[in-house]
């Protein structure tokens, strides 16, 4: 994801601040329900919840072992700021609060990709790439997200699934719109019997970026314009420019314009060949609602993890 812009330092929640109570149990828009297991508040979609084959789940922020500025948090990645024994606690407590204390975590070594790897067995270390499929029960599929958006694909026929870890560049490489195509090739799959989970990321209304990612987009996409508030290059002239007379190089940078991730990696599991209404997308955005998740935009470096996980259960 982009560096974020440097701001004032955010003040810390005081108890009793309305951030920093998280909404109930199910106060989610559906088919979205939040529910509370051994201290968390899980995340989960309602016709994955029906398939009693599937386990899966979208971590939040809140309890866990991690400690920053005297809050407890579920932080599921290995930070700086965290130590490895707290991670590693937070883990077995996420799998634990799904009901997937026997299933073995395959998480990644994420670096913004479109690689994809097939596991029929858990690898004997994280495997470099932002996506992962299988149809081999006992594996829990897991990407880490902290604003990029986390997508999980379900094969209800073929029992095969898939996680994906979408920033702007895999996004940009259709990280997404290659999984499913992945999972034709491994498994047999067909597009329009997947269902799809895009779960929380930043929204548009939090993510600005540079107006050049116009032209990046719309060189790869045909819709790529909808992806966008503003459909500008930031090559156009300003008049500015002429009227305040200022030097070259002294000139503002271009204003940025909002890109919405969750749009364009919908529009890859169109593509794809997905039905819409197999397609499920969380408007909750981790920017806005730093209360219940991780923002590296908005957080920085002392930003969590977020973990988004799916698997078949092997009995």
């Amino acid at each position: 994801m982009p560096r974020p812009r440097k701001s004032s330092p955010k003040p810390k929640r005081r108890a009793g601040h309305p951030l920093s109570r998280a909404p109930e149990p199910g106060k989610v828009s559906s088919p979205w329900t939040l529910g509370r297991s051994r201290g968390l508040q899980i995340l989960q979609l309602a016709p994955f919840s029906k398939l009693p084959w599937l386990v899966h789940g979208f971590s939040t922020r809140v309890g866990g072992f991690s400690s920053l500025d005297g809050e407890r948090l579920l932080n599921l990645g290995f930070m700086e700021w965290d130590t490895p024994e707290n991670v590693n606690a937070n883990r077995k407590k996420f799998q634990a609060a799904l009901g997937a204390d026997d299933l073995t975590l395959a998480p990644l070594k994420q670096i913004h990709s479109s690689l994809l790897y097939p596991f029929a067995a858990v690898p004997p270390r994280p495997c470099k790439g932002d996506a992962s499929s299988t149809n081999t029960p006992g594996l829990l599929l897991a990407v880490q997200t902290a604003d990029c958006v986390p997508i999980l694909l379900v094969d209800p026929k073929k029992r095969a699934v898939a996680a994906i870890h979408a920033g702007w560049k895999g996004t940009l490489a259709r990280i997404t719109e290659k999984a499913v195509g992945r999972m034709r090739y491994e498994y047999g799959s067909k597009a329009a019997h997947l269902l799809a989970a895009i779960g929380p990321s930043v929204g548009s209304c939090c993510y600005e970026v540079a107006a050049d990612f116009v032209s990046k987009f719309t060189a790869q996409f045909a819709d790529a314009a909808e992806y966008f508030d503003e459909a500008r290059s930031g090559e156009e002239p300003n008049p500015l420019q002429w009227l305040n007379m200022a030097p070259p190089g002294h000139q503002p940078p271009p204003k940025g314009v909002h890109l919405d991730l969750r749009k364009a990696n919908r529009s890859q599991l169109l593509a794809a060949g997905l039905r819409p209404q197999n397609i499920f997308v969380s408007d909750l955005c981790t920017a806005c609602r730093t209360d219940l998740f991780f923002s590296y935009r908005k957080e920085g470096a002392l930003s969590g993890r977020l973990m988004s996980v799916v698997g078949i259960r092997s009995k």
